[in-house]
């Protein structure tokens, strides 16, 4: 049974100031400058490589919170062998990051193995000015044929949820079985974007519910499902990987947990969300809302709410999380399964 977070008792100064924002204060694709610019929605900038298909702004604001994201996931794992990913790799000598975003769990990654070519890819160029000599980030379109010519020794994706349709994800997945070394390794860590509270802090009518609620139901209005923390393991089997194994998370969001691990991990995914909220939802439910699409004021009034309820120390809610890896068989592997698979078919003849 998993345990639940612990809330600290001591907690409720409202005039703490640990939910305070101002604490976060080689080989490339050619682009274009329209890329670079993006397109502009709401006030927010988004990708052009692939437009109208990534409901995520690739702007300051949307980096700062995926930043706050990627310490989150290491805060996490401190105290593993190695927080960055579990797949048990351990001499790479090619490594992809898909969706890389601002590009640091690449850049860490490539210090970690100095010796691995590391490829960060993204449908916006990652806002870096220095990148470790055997790191490299490329503008493209992951569902499009890749062309790499080197096999990779692990894959690994992040935040990725509403990013392609169903059938897209399976389309990505075996991609990323083509493309690995057999016995190569594939990762992914997603957060469910539905909201938990587990004492009566937070009413089920809360803004913040009706807010998750909302954007979980504009995602599957768009074929978009914001699901992946459950679905994103079945992918993996149906592709074909192996020795497939998961790690579940709970993130609370705001610092009230009593264990000091947890609480700054809080503080970190408050931050997450304070950054990122606004992005997360004008796109889904300006577009893809449910019955109808919102306006972007009906939008921001919600969001209003939702942070005043993050400020509320006394409200103690938290996300799941879930880390998948999974291997792709050896050729011998292979070769025995489709002996057993034969022996078998001749047998019920």
């Amino acid at each position: 049974m998993e345990k639940s977070i612990e809330t600290d008792p001591a907690y409720y100064d409202l005039g703490r100031n640990d939910y305070v924002d101002s604490d976060f204060a080689s080989e490339t694709t050619s682009l274009s400058s329209s890329v670079y610019r993006g397109v502009f929605e709401n006030g927010r900038r988004y990708q052009t490589v692939r437009e109208g298909a990534s409901w995520c702004p690739s702007d300051e604001q949307q980096f700062e919170s995926l930043e706050a994201g990627h310490l989150l996931c290491v805060l996490l794992d401190a105290n593993t062998d190695n927080p960055l990913f579990h797949a048990p790799v351990k001499s790479p000598k090619q490594i992809l990051d898909i969706g890389t975003g601002r590009g640091t769990w690449a850049i860490d990654v490539s210090d970690m193995f100095p010796n691995a070519t590391v490829r960060g890819v993204d449908l916006f160029p990652p806002p870096v000015n220095w990148l470790p000599p055997n790191c490299t980030m490329e503008v493209d379109d992951i569902l499009q044929e890749w062309t790499w010519h080197h096999p990779f020794d692990l894959i690994h994706m992040r935040q990725l949820i509403g990013a392609f349709t169903p059938v897209e994800w399976d389309g990505l997945f075996k991609q990323c079985y083509k493309n690995l070394s057999p016995g190569g390794w594939i990762e992914q860590i997603e957060g469910d974007p539905r909201i938990h509270c587990s004492d009566s802090s937070m009413s089920t009518d809360s803004s913040m519910v009706q807010f998750t609620e909302a954007v979980f139901r504009a995602g599957q209005n768009w074929n978009h499902p914001l699901d992946t923390l459950d679905t994103m393991r079945a992918a993996m089997e149906k592709a074909g990987f192996v020795d497939i194994q998961e790690k579940t998370y709970r993130w609370p969001v705001g610092p009230w947990a009593r264990d000091p691990t947890m609480k700054e991990a809080g503080r970190l995914h408050y931050h997450q969300w304070t950054a990122g909220m606004e992005g997360w939802g004008l796109y889904l439910l300006t577009k893809f809302g449910v019955p109808r699409p919102w306006t972007k004021e009906e939008v921001l009034v919600l969001l209003a709410r939702v942070r005043k309820e993050l400020q509320d120390p006394h409200v103690h809610m938290w996300q799941y999380a879930r880390r998948v890896w999974g291997r792709k068989p050896t050729q011998e592997e292979v070769e025995g399964k489709v002996k057993r698979e034969a022996v078998v078919k001749d047998s019920e003849m």
